[in-house]
């Protein structure tokens, strides 16, 4: 049997926050038994570590693939190895696609030093304003598709057609706008990875947070992920860096039920 947690992220209350599994392993499942895995949980990512030579390395599986990167499965399976294997650690050194990922944690608040995702301006078109419903003021695109809306309302209210948001560029889709209580809100929508929704996007906000500090000549800011569950995230940009804060809640162990032929 495999013991498995779900931890919500970038919160403190359960049922709000962005919802991520966590498995932390002796040695490494197959590929296609982590996707079977993930597929199941039928969360927007699931989380796989293990440790070896003294270092943990990650990856992350939606329902249907390997991504290279995500914030609130990164921030959850630090948790729960700060929590639960190894407390007396201050910091998790990663080993990931993307990298070494470092993580620390400061009281109730854990601190990701993710890359910044370099950002160039598209031109805005007519599938884009179909997509959305609306038409964004500026497009950019890292490795997902950056709208800027024009007001924080059109972030909240809109609602973009999943099929057409397959035809545009980008992992993942983005939209963004100033806010008057924070720095800037988002959503973000990765129908390619069968994901409607992200309720929170630590990898997106290393795209939207560059892109602000810039915009608003500062380099520590305050988002808020104004999904239907939301999330706050603290960001702070340093060079071709990003370091994303939050926090993380237990929602629930359980024993995956798995044949021995599996493991």
């Amino acid at each position: 049997m495999l013991k498995q947690y779900i931890v919500d992220a970038f919160t403190d209350k359960v049922f709000h926050g962005n919802p991520a599994a966590v498995c932390v392993l002796q040695k490494w499942l197959s590929e296609e038994l982590m996707i079977q895995i993930a597929a199941e949980n039928n969360l927007s990512e699931t989380a796989f570590t293990v440790k070896e030579g003294g270092r943990y390395h990650l990856r992350w599986f939606t329902p249907s693939a390997e991504i290279d990167l995500c914030g609130h499965a990164t921030l959850a399976t630090s948790f729960v190895l700060m929590n639960f294997y190894e407390q007396d650690l201050p910091q998790i050194v990663f080993d990931t696609l993307s990298g070494d990922l470092v993580v620390k944690r400061i009281g109730d608040v854990y601190e990701m030093d993710f890359p910044a995702y370099k950002l160039h301006e598209m031109s805005v078109t007519d599938e884009m304003e179909d997509a959305l419903g609306i038409r964004p003021l500026e497009v950019w695109m890292g490795r997902d598709l950056v709208c800027i809306l024009p007001s924080e309302e059109d972030v909240r209210v809109c609602v973009p057609d999943t099929e057409k948001l397959l035809r545009l560029p980008g992992l993942i889709l983005h939209t963004t706008a100033r806010s008057m209580d924070v720095d800037y809100v988002l959503r973000s929508y990765a129908p390619k990875l069968n994901i409607a929704e992200d309720p929170v996007c630590g990898s997106g906000n290393c795209h939207t947070a560059p892109f602000w500090a810039s915009r608003l000549k500062k380099t520590v800011l305050e988002a808020y992920q104004c999904s239907k569950r939301g999330g706050t995230l603290y960001c702070r940009i340093e060079g071709d860096r990003v370091r994303l804060s939050g926090k993380a809640t237990l929602y629930a162990v359980s024993e995956l039920q798995l044949a021995d032929t599996h493991l």
